[in-house]
């Protein structure tokens, strides 16, 4: 591997680690970092999704005690068992729909406008979101009818698996999808962004497990520098993010993700009519 393949993995994997666990659809930054870094095809589309591992080792570390106390208490901890049924009810609807319409989606909506769109609606939604809870919220989740992931039941985590189904339609953001649904249905703030990260953990690791299926035969050991060495470049700028996310929702709300996305998808919109960047998959 010489060193400016190395350089533009590990930029690929801290862009990775940044916008995994953000509102702000980590494909779309991926891609826009790939152009500029001509860092493109088959294999680099698998290189792109197996590099998620990073950001779910990420999770799992932070989140390892929470996780252990799970695993430990499935046989005979009745909280355990709930917690785990709500993260594999949630987890099915994406998982389902992605596995049928996953590429009659990406035929039809993967293309410059549909994705800014995508970028532009989930941004107004955010907007929208955070002003209905502009008079109540807390930032503390004070006002929110669940305060904890332990306090949701079968239907809380059903509605967030749906909406977590929209990410499924490019540009839309797991993380935003997620987290804005979770606050609509009742999540505070913490909680809806904590479930989200346990959410990423099947959800994404299913996404790089079939990723190397497909595409096992464009593989070969002598990746494996490649695919290590962005996977830790995830994992390291994804565990930095996690903890600074929840430091900034204990007294932030998401507007400025919102605003982001709107731009984001503007830029979208003109890099395309213009040619300078091509966004396809």
């Amino acid at each position: 591997m010489d060193l400016l393949l190395a350089v533009k993995i590990i930029i690929m994997g801290i862009v990775e680690g940044l916008t995994e666990f953000l509102p702000i659809s980590s494909t779309g930054h991926l891609i826009l970092t790939g152009s500029l870094l001509n860092f493109t095809g088959e294999k680099m589309k698998a290189f792109e999704i197996v590099i998620q591992a990073g950001a779910i080792f990420a999770v799992c570390w932070e989140y390892r005690a929470k996780i252990a106390s799970v695993l430990a208490g499935l046989t005979n901890d009745p909280k355990a068992r709930k917690f785990a049924l709500n993260l594999i009810v949630a987890f099915l609807p994406a998982a389902a729909l992605g596995l049928v319409f996953s590429k009659s989606i990406k035929a039809v909506l993967f293309a410059p406008v549909p994705v800014a769109l995508a970028f532009i609606i989930g941004g107004i939604i955010i907007l929208f979101v955070e002003r209905k809870h502009a008079g109540t919220d807390t930032h503390d989740g004070s006002h929110a009818r669940i305060q904890s992931v332990d306090d949701m039941n079968l239907m809380d985590a059903l509605k967030i698996g749906l909406a977590q189904s929209f990410a499924l339609i490019p540009g839309t953001s797991r993380s935003g999808a997620t987290i804005i649904g979770g606050m609509l249905f009742g999540l505070s703030r913490k909680a809806a962004t904590e479930f989200s990260f346990f959410l990423a953990i099947p959800t994404l690791l299913g996404a790089t497990v079939y990723s190397l299926y497909k595409a096992r035969d464009e593989l070969s050991m002598a990746d494996l520098p490649m695919f290590s060495l962005g996977t830790v470049a995830a994992f390291i700028s994804a565990f930095f993010c996690v903890r600074w996310l929840l430091r900034y929702i204990s007294s932030h709300n998401f507007n400025v993700f919102a605003w982001y996305r709107i731009a984001f998808g503007i830029m979208i919109l003109i890099t395309a009519y213009t040619g300078a960047i091509t966004w396809a998959e």
